[in-house]
């Protein structure tokens, strides 16, 4: 168990940790700026160039059940360096690529990489810091993990327009495999003096069984869904159609659209330790901010979508500056897969929640790419009004299924409170509450 406090060596763990995620956060993001540059180098069209986010994400969302079960067999440490040599192999094979195909292994390889780091991450700050700690640690592991995002906006457009792609790509893939080496030697899985886990052989059966027990608590149910609803604007526009559409549909300069998109990294780095430290001190707000992030978000999806010609530029930027609350506020899923399971399937719990948002992007990001290809004839402006429907579409799925797990995991524990059981938030009955049935259905 962690100490009561956190240790200085617990924070060397975390920041050695942590910067390997930002590596993963810059790697998963670089599309964002460079799409259009892609579409140039490979050839190809909106569904083609969709395909490389959606193959990334895929990998990505597949792998989040697998990492969970790697990282209690063999520990974040290891899974870490792995990552990182995984996800540098990626971006130099991208850097040299000169065909399409090659261009689809290297981004499967590139999030086969990002797939092992944030639950790993998180199982090092539940290893190494107090419980208190967790969603405030949780958070500004997020927000430096934004310091990559924010990289993968101007500077890399910079980047791109002065050392060109090979290079560019080149030296941030190599920098990446290298720090496996640190991350390999610096990293410990569990404090000095705490006694490594008797890890057990687990079956198939077994791993199908762990999924299923964590799918069908409540509180996992709602964190999959709010992680699903909030990230999917956000993680869209940043990871792919961002810059095409302030480009081709705004007619911003590429420069001006990279400092737009730039606004969804420092929103999140602002955003984050807001969150995290609301979210700590009062659990009992998780749902109901995740919840004001996604009437927003629709009100200005609606905007975008419904004002006729070019939107203003200052609209934009409150648009992009209120999307970035949705990466703090997808943490709120990761805090109720750690409440509300046993310790020993909060790794696998944690994995199907990150499963949601990128479940949400893939459908998004591809439905965008076909539609766009679809609506060309209605001219840019008019194509993206259309392809972005999907977004809203994933969206308005996602908050409906959280507010109906969100009366459910609230029936769980109101019943559990009045039979004097331990729960994880206290709740004040509200009247709607009272219609709703404690099932898990």
């Amino acid at each position: 168990m962690p100490a009561s406090r956190a240790t200085r060596q617990a924070w060397v763990v975390w920041i050695t940790a942590v910067v390997v995620y930002l590596f993963a956060v810059f790697h998963r993001s670089s599309l964002g700026v460079a799409g259009l540059a892609a579409a140039d180098r490979f050839g190809v069209g909106p569904a083609a160039l969709s395909t490389f986010t959606v193959l990334q994400v895929f990998v990505y969302a597949a792998m989040q059940v697998p990492t969970g079960l790697l990282v209690d067999r063999f520990g974040p440490r290891k899974l870490l360096a792995a990552a990182a040599v995984f996800m540098g192999l990626g971006q130099v094979l991208f850097a040299v690529a000169d065909s399409y195909p090659l261009g689809l292994v290297a981004r499967a390889v590139l999030g086969l990489g990002d797939a092992m780091t944030w639950i790993s991450v998180l199982r090092l700050i539940g290893g190494h810091f107090p419980a208190r700690q967790y969603a405030v640690v949780m958070s500004l592991s997020a927000m430096i993990g934004s310091a990559g995002n924010l990289a993968a906006t101007v500077p890399l457009t910079l980047a791109l327009h002065n050392a060109g792609w090979t290079l560019t790509f080149l030296v941030a893939g190599a920098a990446t495999a290298a720090y496996a080496m640190i991350a390999a030697t610096r990293l410990r899985d569990l404090p000095r003096g705490v006694p490594a886990p008797v890890v057990e052989r687990v079956t198939p059966r077994e791993v199908v069984r762990s999924i299923a027990s964590s799918w069908r608590t409540p509180g996992t149910r709602l964190g999959f869904w709010v992680h699903f609803s909030t990230m999917v604007a956000p993680t869209t526009l940043g990871l792919l159609w961002g810059v095409p559409y302030l480009v081709q549909a705004q007619g911003l300069s590429v420069e001006t659209a990279g400092s737009v998109l730039s606004l969804l990294v420092i929103g999140g780095l602002i955003f984050s330790p807001m969150v995290g430290t609301l979210i700590s001190r009062n659990p009992e707000l998780r749902v109901p901010l995740a919840a004001a992030y996604l009437v927003t978000s629709g009100v200005l999806w609606t905007l975008l979508l419904a004002l006729p010609g070019r939107i203003p530029l200052w609209l934009l930027v409150i648009a992009f500056v209120l999307f970035a609350l949705g990466g703090p506020a997808s943490s709120v899923g990761f805090a109720l897969a750690k409440d509300y399971n046993p310790n020993r399937i909060v790794s696998t719990a944690t994995g199907v929640v990150n499963v949601g948002g990128f479940v949400a992007t893939t459908i998004a990001a591809l439905a965008v790419g076909v539609l766009l290809g679809l609506a060309d004839s209605l001219g840019e402006q008019n194509a993206f009004r259309v392809a972005f429907l999907a977004i809203l579409a994933v969206q308005a799925l996602g908050t409906w299924r959280v507010a109906i797990w969100w009366r459910r995991a609230r029936a769980i524990v109101l019943h559990a409170a009045a039979r004097g059981e331990e729960v994880p938030v206290r709740l004040r009955r509200r009247r709607w509450d009272d219609v709703i049935e404690p099932v898990a259905a």
